[in-house]
């Protein structure tokens, strides 16, 4: 797990402990909603957002029929109408609602609302943290795709799916694209340097902004995309002949293996882009042009490349041999995990594999694992919220989605006396995960002393409690003891 991605993870926990709702959450940590955007809850019940949003030191307001009917309407950067559609009975009083908070909106329009996913038993359960109000016993239940369907049609957008029942709607198309990018850009560490020559420290405070931005598009910058630019040019004459004194401190094919992955960034991105509306060229943010003229020459050749991968996913045998081949995550019979952390490094095909899912829900909220099926089109996400304390964590909930039919599955196991429960966690992550030598010191240990040889005994809690007892030993925190 790279610094960066720890960065993001301790800024999404804080944004848990402030009890905000999901959809709010989410802005958040997508940067949609900042200290820089006003925020406006349309519908805001009791006010929780408004003020959870202004602790933040964020601009907020709201409003609501019943407990704020005397507040004023505001436009904002940001609008939220979060689980509001669920409650209103009368059809065109529900359009209205959708379009009165579309028109106040100047940036993104948050969408939320309570959304039915299947059960194993076949029959529909309810998917949401909460309705705006008690009043109305009135509940309107969308499925995913129903939801944005409605949404797109009463606005005539193409709403982006943020997370089962939460879709963010943007005025402009440059930021939305921007934002969809963003998902499936990988992290990446500055290479650190190696032989710190003369020049290269004399220069260091002003080649330091040109290495962070490589690092972040893996190309060099154009005019105007450099804050100290001027500075940089007055010196070197050109960013290149700059990069040059960074090339001799550093290893260059650290440097190539950046950019070969911001490549494979821009593939996975835009062959999911095949499903919606492609964007036109010059709707594209102009950071994504300039990506993509230096890595692919051609808005057409980029399109190509990923549609060529894109396509290849229907050929018999493909999403089974690039799982087959994965160095990265666990390999089972008829599956491949990897924690989530690592999906950035995974070959671009099973990317756009598990995008074909993402794309239709979201980023699914504070799932560990990712399962992939070899033998049917499905994925899994499976959560595990005590993955990284309890050496043998069980299983909370999972939420699959069939590719064919689209239709989601969610499975309880929380309840379970006897859930299933995960070994050698060290197979699911990298190296570079900060626990990854603990894992695996672990199941070293486990694996001498006999505990893992009968797997099929194992599996659940029940059984492995037995083998422990059989052995005489128990496991506090991520050490054994006799």
């Amino acid at each position: 797990m790279s610094e960066s991605h720890l960065e993001i993870e301790r800024h999404r926990a804080a944004i848990f402990r402030t009890d905000l709702s999901r959809p709010v959450r989410l802005a958040i940590e997508w940067s949609i909603l900042n200290e820089n955007t006003t925020f406006f809850d349309y519908g805001c019940g009791h006010g929780g957002d408004v003020q959870r949003v202004a602790n933040l030191g964020y601009s907020s307001g709201g409003w609501d029929p019943y407990y704020y009917p005397n507040n004023p309407t505001k436009s904002a950067d940001v609008v939220n109408l979060g689980y509001v559609l669920n409650v209103i009975e009368d059809p065109e009083e529900r359009q209205r609602s959708l379009l009165q908070a579309w028109e106040l909106t100047r940036r993104v329009l948050i969408v939320a609302a309570q959304v039915l996913i299947n059960a194993p038993s076949k029959t529909q359960i309810a998917y949401g943290d909460g309705i705006v109000t008690r009043r109305n016993t009135f509940q309107k239940y969308y499925e995913q795709e129903e939801l944005k369907t409605y949404i797109d049609k009463v606005l005539n957008v193409d709403a982006v799916p943020v997370a089962l029942g939460v879709y963010f709607v943007f005025r402009d198309e440059a930021e939305k694209e921007a934002y969809k990018a963003k998902r499936f850009f990988s992290s990446a560490s500055t290479p650190r340097v190696r032989i710190p020559t003369k020049r290269f420290e004399d220069y260091k405070e002003k080649l330091e902004p040109l290495m962070a931005f490589f690092t972040k598009r893996g190309r060099l910058p154009v005019k105007g995309e450099l804050e100290n630019e001027q500075e940089l040019l007055s010196e070197f004459g050109n960013f290149r002949r700059a990069f040059a004194v960074v090339l001799q401190a550093t290893d260059e094919a650290e440097w190539d293996a950046i950019a070969y992955r911001r490549s494979l960034d821009i593939q996975v991105y835009l062959a999911l882009t095949h499903f919606t509306r492609r964007p036109a060229w010059q709707k594209l943010p102009p950071e994504m042009r300039h990506d993509i003229k230096a890595f692919f020459g051609s808005y057409e050749e980029a399109c190509e490349v990923a549609d060529a991968k894109l396509f290849s996913l229907g050929k018999p045998g493909v999403v089974e041999g690039a799982c087959q081949k994965s160095k990265i995550g666990k390999h089972t019979r008829g599956a491949l995990y990897i924690h989530v952390c690592v999906l950035c490094e995974l070959d671009p095909l099973l990317r756009i594999y598990e995008g074909c899912a993402s794309r239709t829900i979201g980023r699914v909220d504070g799932a560990t694992l990712i399962k992939f099926y070899t033998d049917e089109p499905r994925i899994s996400y499976l959560f595990y919220p005590d993955f990284d304390t309890d050496p043998h964590p069980a299983l909370k909930t999972s939420i699959s989605i069939d590719l064919k039919s689209l239709h989601i599955t969610h499975r309880d196991y929380e309840t379970r006396a006897n859930p299933p429960i995960l070994h050698r966690k060290e197979t699911f992550v990298t190296p570079s995960y900060p626990l990854y030598e603990e894992f695996a010191q672990l199941s070293q240990q486990e694996q001498e002393l006999g505990l893992l040889k009968n797997k099929s005994d194992i599996g659940t809690r029940e059984g492995w409690s037995k083998c422990l007892a059989e052995y005489g030993v128990e496991i506090r925190g991520h050490k054994i003891y006799k």
